[in-house]
């Protein structure tokens, strides 16, 4: 267990802005102690050089396969395309080449602080890959190149590029990892002031070793130990009278402040200017939508406020609703034989309509009929009015049970996707007379609302769906939310085949 030092006098404490009994001895041993870190390990921007000349050795490597591939393999024969040679295609690979480069970078992945991020880096790489694919093939027909480019190369160019990219980076990133590299890379990071945010974060930080931040405790900013402080598990390491002292010690990086008195901030603030130190302050009004906090100026005053996340993109928005039409299509022509089937199996076990219409919330709010084969008995909540499904409920038909397992009963809600009611991927849609409890007993619930509800979602393929913990699930959807993207909603879709916990 860490040393808790002891609460300091009056007689001791002093002002943040003021070394007082602070040698300077200790700042010379941080100020050396830094000198030698840069001298034994590689500066991080170096490696962020690295990695940019790693992902061109592989894109220009994947042109080359993919011609390979294309004019000298088995493929050379698909389609009207006579025999081309390297030095013909040079000018389309040294394009395709420089704007795949491009649209990794735009995607930010070359930073120091993200270069031990590996899967983070992966889904960019995909994202990248993909935009790039598409837009490379539309450039490059619009501006009717000589010799006229091949749509089987440009899709071989993109599959080798990922493959490629992936390999060398994971390579790449075990490399980064060893203990005297990633000593450069990770950040020294001390907390200031505790509070719920800081317990999250910290949580979140230790539990992702991918992250390049060690580490070291908090600092009691309130001048004694109270009911907020963190369990023991998280070091103390001081008082914020004694930050000199800290952050020479423990050759501090960063502070975050979590929990600060007003009065205190600017002298911090400056505190960490003077000695180079990175200073991050957490915001506690806002407590979801966290990664959609931007900075702007109105009227010439800094507002920070919630106005950018994934899907407030138009162009997002276009691409989701695409996968949804195709996707939506798709599904209701290959489950036409599904429906008719269970449908004739509903009807002949308890008699009644096949399919059932249930009034739910949908985006912003607004209600609209969801779509089911019916599961449950005839007038089912007749006698106990609206109430989520529970394991072995006996109002359950027999072929309902099953279909509610493997999830069959929502198959018809692909026709809510292709009427633009729900999508494939979201939250779940809750009825109006439940949410009318929950949006005053749960936190942040009806912030869920602010994409369409989909057929499934995070949450479901995590397995909290039904009479589960309904928080938890709020922070699922939310989660998803701030972190949407495409790759990501078709990660969802397959796990939704394997995934059926709770599904009942």
């Amino acid at each position: 267990m860490p040393k808790v030092s002891p609460t300091p006098s009056n007689n001791d404490r002093m002002l943040i802005g003021t070394p007082g009994a602070v040698t300077g001895n200790l700042l010379e041993k941080l100020e050396e102690r830094r000198a030698w870190r840069l001298q034994e390990t590689a500066s991080p921007h170096l490696w962020v050089l690295v990695s940019i000349l790693g992902d061109l050795i592989m894109a220009v490597a994947a042109g080359h396969a993919a011609y390979w591939l294309r004019f000298h393999s088995a493929l050379r024969d698909f389609g009207n395309w006579d025999d081309m040679t390297l030095r013909q295609y040079t000018g389309h690979m040294t394009l395709g080449t420089a704007t795949l480069l491009l649209a990794i970078g735009w995607q930010g992945i070359y930073h120091r602080n993200v270069l031990l991020r590996n899967r983070w880096i992966a889904s960019r790489l995909g994202k990248a890959v993909l935009i790039w694919t598409l837009g490379f093939l539309a450039i490059t027909l619009a501006l009717k190149m000589q010799p006229s480019i091949s749509r089987v190369y440009v899709a071989l160019n993109g599959a080798c590029a990922l493959l490629l990219l992936l390999g060398w980076r994971m390579a790449f990133n075990r490399f980064l990892h060893s203990p005297k590299r990633i000593r450069s890379l990770q950040q020294r990071t001390l907390f200031v002031g505790w509070n719920e945010d800081a317990q999250r974060l910290w949580q979140t930080l230790s539990q992702d070793k991918a992250h390049a931040f060690e580490l070291i405790g908090w600092v009691d900013a309130s001048g004694w130990r109270d009911a907020s402080a963190p369990s023991s598990d998280i070091p103390f390491v001081g008082y914020l009278e004694d930050i000199h002292r800290v952050i020479a010690r423990h050759e501090v990086d960063m502070i975050i402040v979590a929990d600060l008195a007003r009065q205190h901030l600017v002298e911090l603030a400056n505190l960490c200017e003077r000695e180079m130190i990175q200073f991050k302050l957490a915001p506690s009004v806002f407590r979801i939508f966290v990664s959609g906090l931007s900075l702007e100026t109105i009227a010439g005053t800094p507002v920070l406020g919630v106005n950018r996340l994934p899907l407030d993109s138009t162009l997002n928005v276009l691409a989701k609703r695409a996968l949804d039409i195709v996707g939506a299509s798709v599904g209701l022509l290959l489950s036409a034989p599904i429906i008719a089937f269970f449908g004739f199996m509903v009807w002949w076990e308890s008699g009644g309509p096949i399919f059932y219409r249930q009034r739910r919330w949908g985006m912003n709010g607004v209600a609209f009929d969801i779509i089911k084969i019916r599961s449950m008995k005839l007038n089912a909540e007749a006698n106990t009015g609206a109430q989520w499904c529970v394991q072995d409920d006996p109002r359950r038909l027999k072929v309902g049970a099953f279909m509610r397992k493997w999830n069959i009963d929502e198959v018809p809600q692909f026709w809510n996707v292709l009427k633009g009611q729900m999508s494939l991927v979201g939250p779940r849609p809750e009825r109006p007379e439940l949410i009318a409890d929950f949006k005053h007993e749960i936190p942040h619930y009806n912030a869920r609302h602010h994409a369409k509800p989909g057929m499934t979602g995070w949450a479901q393929v995590k397995g909290l769906r039904g009479d589960t913990d309904l928080a938890e699930r709020i922070k699922c959807d939310l989660w998803y939310l701030e972190n949407w993207s495409l790759l990501l909603d078709i990660q969802i879709m397959f796990l939704t085949f394997f995934k059926r916990d709770n599904a009942y």
